[in-house]
Formats: C-alpha cells, sequence, structure tokens
C-alpha cells in the first residue's frame, strides 16, 4: 500500500482579472496555473522549470495560498488546504515557508536582521524567555553562515547573498517541513549562486526539509531535484525523475529546453531543437495543444484541436503530448 504524498495539488487553476467592463464586472481572465495535478513526497525536491511568464510562481505561491487558488485542492499532510479560513490556515503557516526570488525587497530596510529572525518567532510564541529567543536567533543566523555580531546590523550593510542568507534563516525560523524556493538564486551573481543551493541542499539533509524549487537554470534544477515538473503557459507538460526526465525528455518543449541551456559536460551531446515564434499570450492561448504553434512535431487536426492531458507514459513519467518521445 502506497504512502499518500505528502503535498498535491489537484486541477488546481489560479485566474487573474486582466479586464473589467464599465460596471467593474469581470470581462476577461489571465489564466496563469490551468488545471495542475502535481505531488511532492515528503523529503524530496521537486524541480520546476519553464520559461518566464509560465506560471511557475504563481502555482508555488497557490500552493501556499498566498495567491488564493481560482479552482482545485491543495492537500497538505491528509488536510485539504484550500477549504480552510484564514484563522483555520494560521496555525500550518509555520509548516510551510517561502525563499522569496529578490532578497533586496524581501526584508524590510527598517528593521535589523534580529528584528527580522525574532518576528515570526514572536508572532507564534515559539519561545518563552527573552534568552530563548536570543539563543534561537544567534543559532539561526549561524547555521546560514553568518555572524551573530551581524544581527544589529540593517539590510542594506550586506550583500545580497548575505541577504538570501538572512531570507531563508526567516524561512527556517519556524522549523517548516516544506518551502516554496521561488527562484532564490536568480537575483544573485553567478558566483554566489553555487553557495546558496549548497546551502539549501545542506539544510534539506540536517532539518529533513521538502522543497519546491522554482528556477529556469536547468543545470540547477538538475543537480537540487529529486524530481522535476516543466510547465509551459500554465499547465504541466511533462513530469518525471530528475535523471530520466534530464536523460530522455519525452515533450518537445522539454527538449528544446535542454537544447537550449549550456551544458558543463562535453560528452552530453545535444541535437538542438530550435523553437519557432514567442511564448503565447496567456490571455489569448492557442487551441488545441499550446505548444502546438511552436512544436517541431505537431500535427494539423489533432495538435491544433485536441489539448493532450497529462498522463503517465512509463513508470514516473508523464507528458502531456498526442506524440511523446517522438522528438
Amino acid at each position: 500500500m502506497s504512502r499518500a504524498p505528502f503535498l498535491k495539488t489537484e486541477h488546481l487553476t489560479k485566474s487573474f482579472v486582466a479586464r473589467r467592463d464599465l460596471l467593474g464586472r469581470p470581462k476577461r481572465y489571465l489564466h496563469a496555473v490551468r488545471d495542475v495535478s502535481l505531488h511532492v513526497d515528503e523529503g524530496e525536491t521537486l524541480g520546476l522549470v519553464g520559461e518566464s511568464g509560465c506560471g511557475k510562481s504563481t502555482l508555488g505561491r497557490a500552493i501556499l495560498r498566498l495567491h488564493e487558488p481560482s479552482s482545485g485542492r491543495v492537500v497538505f499532510r491528509d488536510q485539504e488546504l484550500t477549504s480552510l479560513s484564514k484563522a483555520e490556515l494560521r496555525p500550518l503557516r509555520r509548516e510551510m515557508q517561502i525563499i522569496f526570488q529578490d532578497p533586496h525587497g524581501s526584508l524590510n530596510p527598517r528593521m535589523t536582521v534580529r528584528s527580522i529572525l525574532e518576528e515570526p518567532l514572536r508572532v507564534h510564541k515559539i519561545t518563552q524567555s527573552k534568552s530563548e529567543l536570543e539563543d534561537r536567533v544567534a543559532a539561526l543566523i549561524k547555521r546560514v553562515g553568518l555572524r551573530p555580531d551581524q544581527l544589529d546590523r540593517y539590510p542594506h550593510e550586506f550583500s545580497g547573498g548575505q541577504k538570501q542568507r538572512i531570507g531563508i534563516a526567516r524561512a527556517i525560523s519556524l522549523s517548516p517541513s516544506f518551502i516554496v524556493a521561488d527562484e532564490p538564486i536568480s537575483a544573485l551573481d553567478v558566483s554566489i549562486q553555487a553557495q546558496i543551493v549548497n546551502l539549501l541542499k545542506d539544510l534539506q539533509e540536517e532539518l529533513g526539509l521538502t522543497y519546491l524549487f522554482i528556477a529556469h537554470d536547468l543545470s540547477i534544477v538538475e543537480y537540487l531535484s529529486h524530481r522535476v515538473a516543466v510547465m509551459y503557459l500554465g499547465r504541466v507538460v511533462e513530469e518525471g525523475p530528475s535523471a530520466e526526465l534530464y536523460g530522455a525528455p519525452l515533450h518537445p518543449y522539454t527538449k528544446a529546453l535542454m537544447s537550449a541551456a549550456p551544458s558543463p559536460d562535453a560528452r552530453r551531446e545535444k541535437k538542438r531543437l530550435i523553437l519557432a515564434g514567442d511564448l503565447p499570450s496567456p490571455l489569448d492561448p492557442p487551441s488545441g495543444c499550446a505548444f502546438h504553434p511552436r512544436c517541431p512535431i505537431a500535427r494539423p487536426g489533432v495538435c491544433d484541436r485536441d489539448e493532450p492531458a497529462l498522463l503517465e507514459v512509463s513508470p514516473g513519467r508523464k507528458a502531456a503530448c498526442h506524440f511523446p518521445g517522438e522528438i
């Protein structure tokens, strides 16, 4: 008997009102996330990749209910989150945290690092005394590679990489079990990115964390993730174990992403797959398979008419393609 997933989404959709009529009624919607069903097992990292604007960050925030889902379900440890009131959800906030993309904008410039780290501990009443609070904050800052004597500084006194370490310390301050890492290295210098990724990997091993790791850098996702989901125009179009997905992608969009990414491994031969055109607007997605206008194997009368479901092609491998693997 298989265990229930640690976290899963079922047909999760998030739409935003793009236009209203003169009376203020919604007239047009932007469908940022469309019918996404995926799962994350306890202790693993699920990588989420795709072009900018494909809905990755919106999906991560909808899972945490930082964006309220338009429809669908999010189930965390057998508890449905989408049906909970804000008061009922609050105790679970300790279990689910987020690391933001922009370390500069995610820290309050008027607060010292000490205040930033103390705030969630005070709000959730984690510590019983001032000395316990101080010890907890000092341990947090050391755990992410900074020094306790830096706690009374302000965010502007730190580099970008150090700010992201502070953001990570804040995310783990409540001892969560699940963290959405929303492109946590994209705003950092290349020389610092590997340090942050290794810190996240070490924290996962030490604390037993489960990650949804959102990124567009495919090599980082391959290094850090156990499984990978590929998004295109709001939908997951492929999902599978990292090594298998990178070794033999089933969806032509995944193949195109892989062929466009630089590889440090000269032995890995690449057959270039060049995409035509730009990412369509989510305000006016193509009919049928959303990828068909750019797809080199699209067939008229099939791909432009019927939207493919995300189906299991082989054990653990899923693809939303009428002709999976024919690339």
